[in-house]
């Protein structure tokens, strides 16, 4: 989350820039295209040091988070192999059975990452 002396509104400008420079009007762009107004580059360019650092302590997380979820169907089939071994009836409710809470947690976790489409990065979320 956002540092207590970070502005969440900056922080969610952040999370939006293209950082590569627009000759054409002089600003950063949104992650969309649209260049930035001259106002929100002027109010970018306030950012602190300590702003930069809490968006790329976000950024990076959400990097993580989309590895994690890339990774995932694989983590599943590796995570539920040692059960299905032991299953003659090889089916998730069988498996479902023989975890541990911890096994369950994790499950539930990955099965999420492989249900759920990926969120986008967004300010304050990650």
């Amino acid at each position: 989350m956002t540092a207590p002396s970070s502005r969440p509104d900056i922080i969610a400008l952040l999370a939006d820039a293209d950082f590569k420079y627009r000759a054409d009007t002089n600003t950063w762009s949104h992650r969309d295209g649209r260049p930035f107004s001259k106002e929100e580059h002027a109010y970018a360019l306030t950012a602190t040091r300590d702003e930069f650092l809490d968006f790329d302590a976000q950024f990076k997380r959400f990097v993580k988070y989309r590895q994690e979820w890339d990774d995932a169907p694989e983590a599943l089939q590796r995570f539920l192999a040692p059960f299905m071994q032991q299953l003659t009836v090889k089916n998730l409710g069988n498996a479902h059975e023989l975890m541990s809470e911890d096994d369950r947690t994790e499950f539930n976790r990955l099965l999420g990452l492989v249900a759920e489409p990926p969120r986008p990065f967004t300010a304050n979320t990650f």
